[in-house]
């Protein structure tokens, strides 16, 4: 194997469809899959998406426009300072996979990377592979012998995840937003994907969830309880999956520090280089940029491509974990300064973005109406 990809989502299958026939991506799922995602669509992502050759109208994927922060029965809405989108990870990592493949790599599916010890992979059914460049975009999955080394212990937070059909007028009302609804230990975020669904994710200390009964059933009760709002949204809602998807303890504000250990030949891309938090929604995008600058720099040793991504990207993330913690213990106070000044939530989400000058003048010139302004 010559460029060897570990992951198959958004990350990995970016940097699939750039490198070609150089590469083999190993994706452990036999099929695309729903994930524990906001699935925002952000300004970045969508000139990187056109390069890839994704038509986001085309695959059906909800604009959005603006967003509402909501705590309790206070609401504040504001204008995005950029042209975003909806769209299901189910959907979008699938494309771009049948994009790599269409572009020549090799797509492995329902094979996983065992263990990445000194640069060197451990593939099942094929034994130990020597690679002159590997991408580990495994995503919020540990990899053996490839650890993430957060700066601080993960929050104690439980993240869950639910498709439903809304209501029609309670559709029709979500359309064009995202929804951001606070309360104490936690917050949720619902907006439109396609065919009519929507998506509501969450993150809730891990008491509360276990106050809740450990159920979705509790959970729901619980979001409706502190919401008046959300349970107006989700009045007469059927759920789309037989259960919520789960996740505990993510490293959100971690962002990948090289030292000597480094091999010289292990690139990471997405949460494997950066977990921003999801109450800001720039996970995509970070996926998309580090495929991007990782497959420019696989020439050069990648403690220097690192270095150049915690130089970029800590700053953003560590300004989107800022807002997140200040949702979290004191949501009214950004309700209340959000209502004051509504330019405010336009001025969070562009400092929360991939900042201008990491992406390069080729890729800006792309941006075009998307660009944050």
């Amino acid at each position: 194997m010559k460029l060897l990809i570990a992951g198959g989502g958004v990350a990995g299958a970016a940097a699939a469809c750039l490198l070609g026939p150089e590469a083999t991506l190993v994706e452990r799922e036999p099929a695309a899959h729903d994930k524990i995602c906001g699935e925002f669509i952000s300004a970045e992502a969508v000139p990187y998406l056109r390069r890839l050759g994704l038509d986001l109208e085309a695959l059906g994927a909800a604009p959005v426009h603006a967003v509402r922060l909501v705590h309790g029965r206070r609401v504040a809405t504001g204008r995005l300072p950029f042209r975003a989108y909806g769209l299901s990870r189910r959907v979008l990592d699938e494309t771009l996979l049948r994009r790599a493949e269409q572009r020549g790599a090799r797509v492995l599916r329902g094979c996983a990377v065992r263990s990445l010890q000194d640069g060197v992979a451990e593939v099942a059914g094929f034994g130990r592979c020597e690679a002159e460049a590997v991408f580990l975009a495994t995503g919020k999955h540990e990899l053996r012998g490839a650890k993430r080394v957060p700066a601080r212990p993960p929050d104690d937070l439980v993240g869950q995840k639910m498709y439903f059909r809304l209501d029609a007028a309670q559709a029709a009302a979500l359309a064009g937003h995202v929804e951001l609804v606070l309360f104490g230990g936690g917050y949720a975020g619902l907006q439109a994907v396609e065919n009519r669904s929507a998506n509501l994710c969450l993150l809730l200390q891990r008491d509360r969830f276990v106050a809740s009964g450990q159920s979705w059933p509790g959970v729901q009760a619980l979001l409706e309880a502190e919401s008046a709002h959300l349970a107006t949204r989700l009045r007469g809602a059927s759920p789309l999956l037989d259960r919520p998807l789960t996740i505990f303890r993510v490293p959100y504000g971690y962002v990948h520090r090289p030292t000597l250990a480094d091999p010289a030949n292990v690139f990471r891309l997405g949460d494997q280089a950066g977990v921003i938090p999801s109450f800001c929604g720039d996970g995509v995008a970070i996926a998309l940029h580090t495929a991007f600058a990782a497959v420019n720099a696989r020439h050069e040793d990648a403690p220097a491509y690192h270095r150049r991504l915690r130089r970029d990207l800590g700053p953003q993330i560590a300004r989107a974990g800022a807002i997140a913690s200040l949702a979290r213990a004191a949501p009214s106070v950004l309700v209340n300064l959000a209502r004051l000044c509504p330019a405010a939530l336009g001025l969070a989400a562009r400092l929360t973005r991939i900042p201008p000058d990491a992406i390069s003048p080729g890729q800006r010139s792309n941006w075009g109406e998307y660009a944050p302004g």
